[in-house]
């Protein structure tokens, strides 16, 4: 899922792809998919120009990332692509063991410290997963209200890259000519103004 400036935006990119190969028992339980669901879907090589433009060059916010990038880097790289690199990555499991040290750190661990509900997460799913993981990541940040430090340089989210922010057009304000008059006569009633619009 997409966020902008610690916003979800809406865009998600979800995608169950057929892995070629049979699904262990020991997966399943994990995240209950199987076989016949996945027979009919998209191998990881159809599938890569649409999550590569997902991405595009935004930062990456991943739990325990050295697990989940080290599969798809190793996808990637039989298909002839640029691994994604560990510098575009927030790894939010880092930055919980920074933060609370000797802590349990698993996503679960850190929803149940933040009071975030687990009810729906009866397996592992990537964008259920991801939902939980987003609140994670604005609780271990600073909350929906960020700190107003002016100097941040020890916590643990001054020592990560920040999410790509997007911005906005420059918006006009025409002025009319009366409301320009007006303005003049107001800055004539001020001794010496630093601001005119002359």
């Amino acid at each position: 899922m997409e966020l902008i400036n610690r916003v979800k935006t809406g865009k998600v990119f979800h995608q169950y792809i057929n892995p070629m190969v049979a699904i262990s028992e020991g997966a399943r339980r994990v995240h209950g998919i199987t076989d016949a669901m996945v027979s009919d879907k998209p191998t990881f090589p159809e599938i890569v120009p649409s999550f590569l433009e997902f991405l595009a060059d935004s930062v990456i916010i991943i739990h325990n990332a050295e697990f989940d990038l080290g599969f798809i880097n190793h996808e990637l790289s039989l298909l002839g692509h640029t691994p994604i690199k560990f510098e575009r990555v927030i790894d939010t499991l880092k930055v919980a063991r920074k933060k609370y040290p000797g802590s349990p750190a698993s996503l679960d661990a850190l929803c149940k410290r933040f009071n975030i509900s687990l009810e729906e997460r009866n397996n592992h799913g990537a964008l259920l997963d991801a939902h939980l993981l987003f609140h994670v990541y604005i609780n271990l940040t600073g909350g929906t209200q960020s700190n107003l430090e002016f100097d941040n340089s020890n916590s643990a989210s001054a020592q990560q890259p920040s999410p790509k922010k997007r911005s906005r057009p420059a918006r006009e304000f025409k002025v009319s000519a009366e409301e320009l008059a007006a303005h003049e006569k107001f800055l004539s009633k001020i001794k010496a103004p630093l601001w005119g619009t002359k």
